[in-house]
């Protein structure tokens, strides 16, 4: 019961850490590298896709010592991982389509999740972005407001 506790805090915290690292790091001193990802245009490969490298490296490194015997590190990291393939489904696959598909949520949830991160990306600088979050959305009316604040 306590690994799963451990794993399913680690799949909700992932998200305040996302949110945290996508406002403060890849909106500040790595833009270098994010950019790519607000760009009109998308290759098949971003530079935007090392984060998911960076971010997978604390999850590896957990998994592996926890199978040396420490069960809360196994937790973690396998929390890690999940939300990474959270992340890759909702980010990645519905709403940017890096693999094609042509379902499009009609309302909910999933439809909020697609709004806010396509309002996110209506700035093409590292300034003036709303809605850092990944699996969590803010009302799409509230965000666009506070894009016309800015």
């Amino acid at each position: 019961m306590t690994f799963a506790l451990i794993l399913v805090g680690t799949v909700v915290g992932m998200e305040l850490v996302a949110n945290l690292m996508h406002r403060f790091v890849m909106h500040g001193p790595l833009w270098v590298l994010h950019k790519s990802h607000h760009a009109n245009d998308h290759a098949r490969f971003e530079l935007n896709d090392l984060f998911g490298v960076f971010f997978a490296i604390p999850s590896i490194v957990f998994i592996y010592f926890g199978t040396q015997g420490s069960p809360v590190l196994l937790a973690v990291g396998i929390g890690m991982a999940v939300y990474g393939a959270v992340y890759w489904g909702f980010h990645d696959v519905l709403v940017h389509r890096r693999i094609p598909h042509g379902w499009i949520p009609k309302s909910g949830y999933l439809r909020r999740i697609v709004q806010a991160h396509h309002i996110h990306h209506r700035s093409r600088t590292k300034d003036g972005a709303v809605s850092f979050g990944f699996l969590y959305a803010p009302d799409p009316d509230r965000l666009k407001r506070e894009l016309r604040d800015e």
